[in-house]
């Protein structure tokens, strides 16, 4: 009798020996042993994975389900630059475009520093088809045959920057959207410029005419 209790005592010391060592995850990323570790470090889930493991137990409830959610509805990346996050609410009908013209301005003050950018995004976009001057005369009108534009500093001469601002976004007529290749900072700057070009000629004129006052 006494051997078996000391038989039972010593299969029981076993027993709970091999169930807590059970109960032991061996991480590699670890100096030992750790007993139940997901009590106080949380299992990492990976982004965009969708396999749902977690450490080296698969999930099966979370398989096919990714980690990583997509944003709620109308959620607006940040940046550094609030303003080419913004959404563009006007929308792309002629009442938008009218609506546009009359009450969208410009958020920055036109000076030669901006001008001067945007020219270079005009040479970039704009000059295949308007041409250098706005004359509408560019190589894609003169060699390709297309529709010529009107020039701006004449049908287009009294056209407001809400409405250039809105036609470089959507586009218009044979002018595609140019939102994919400019940002709304740099839409607004070359509309800087060609509101320069709205009085392209106009310095020449006045100068041709003071010459010829004083010659007379």
């Amino acid at each position: 009798m006494k051997n078996f209790k000391q038989t039972f005592r010593g299969s029981m010391v076993a027993v709970l020996v091999l169930t807590a060592a059970s109960g032991c995850i061996r991480d590699e990323q670890s100096p030992g042993y750790e007993y139940t570790p997901d009590m106080y470090r949380s299992p990492a889930i990976e982004a965009y994975v969708d396999y749902g493991e977690v450490r080296d137990t698969i999930r099966y409830d979370k398989m096919h389900r990714t980690s990583a959610r997509k944003p709620v509805e109308g959620t607006i990346a940040y940046s550094d630059n609030a303003m080419n996050d913004m959404p563009y609410l006007i929308p792309n009908t002629f009442e938008g475009y009218e609506k546009a013209g009359k009450t969208i301005r410009s958020p920055f003050e036109s000076n030669e520093e901006l001008v001067k950018e945007g020219k270079e995004i005009y040479s970039n976009f704009c000059i295949q088809c308007h041409g250098k001057e706005g004359q509408g005369n560019g190589p894609v009108v003169e060699k390709g045959g297309h529709p010529a534009p009107q020039p701006f500093n004449q049908g287009l001469k009294d056209l407001p920057e809400g409405k250039m601002f809105h036609t470089l976004t959507y586009g218009k007529g044979a002018m595609g959207s140019h939102a994919s290749q400019l940002t709304k900072e740099e839409r607004w700057t070359v509309v800087a410029y060609v509101m320069t070009l709205q009085h392209y000629g106009e310095d020449d004129g006045e100068g041709e005419a003071e010459e010829s006052k004083d010659t007379e």
